[in-house]
Order: C-alpha cells, then sequence, then structure tokens
C-alpha cells in the first residue's frame, strides 16, 4: 500500500500494513482518501476502506499527542516522532504476545509431564 499527498510525492510503506493485508476483511484495491494531521492522503488499498479509515485516525491522533506534548510545528519531526511512539507500542505488545505464548508452552510441557506421570502409573499398576 502507498500513500500519496496532493503534490504527487509519495509517502508511506507497504511494510506497516502488511499483516492487515493477511486479514480476512481484504477486498478489492482501490483509492481511499484519508486526512492525516491536516493533509489530505490517497491511499491504494488493498484493505477495507474503514479500516484505512480507522488506521489513518490512529496516526493523526499520535501527530497530534505528539505536537502537543513537544510542542513541535515541523510535520516531518511530528511524523517521525509518531512513528516511534507507535513502533514502540508494537514491540511492547509484541513482546508481551511472546512472552505469553512461552508461558502457555510452559504449562502445557508441565500438564503434559503430570499426564505422561499418571499414565506411567496406570500402566505400571495395571
Amino acid at each position: 500500500m502507498g500513500a500519496k499527498r496532493k503534490s504527487g510525492r509519495k509517502s508511506g510503506s507497504r511494510a506497516a500494513l502488511r499483516q492487515a493485508q493477511d486479514k480476512p476483511h481484504s477486498k478489492m484495491s482501490k483509492s481511499v482518501k484519508v486526512q492525516i494531521y491536516g493533509q489530505t492522503y490517497s491511499v491504494q488499498a488493498d484493505l477495507d476502506e474503514e479500516y484505512v479509515r480507522k488506521l489513518a485516525e490512529y496516526v493523526d491522533a499520535k501527530m497530534r499527542a505528539v505536537a502537543q506534548a513537544t510542542n513541535t510545528i515541523d510535520t516531518v519531526r511530528l511524523a517521525v516522532l509518531a512513528a516511534l511512539n507507535i513502533a514502540d507500542e508494537y514491540h511492547l505488545l509484541k513482546r508481551k504476545q511472546e512472552s505469553g505464548a512461552t508461558d502457555y508452552q510452559k504449562r502445557a510441557h508441565l500438564l503434559a509431564d503430570a499426564l505422561d506421570e499418571v499414565l506411567d502409573e496406570k500402566r505400571k499398576a495395571g
């Protein structure tokens, strides 16, 4: 997915929505107009239009929060700082998910070992 400003310069990246493209709500590619921090972008998307709008709203909110927190008016700087905040959120969630998966694996192994012990005792007794 790429994004274009009104001026025609390209902005954005396919990598940003790579996971979203694998979602079942994907539809035919179409142009979706979104507003991010006062700029209109025409986004070519293989995604659900409403989903693209929600992503744009999220990015817009992040940029506005960074602008308010830093009193920065440089939009490129705001975009980079917002991207860093979003990347931080993503990696924290990813780490949490991976940690949870590891915990479930450990617990599954403990339960499997306990079950093996019970079955071995039954075999020896029976």
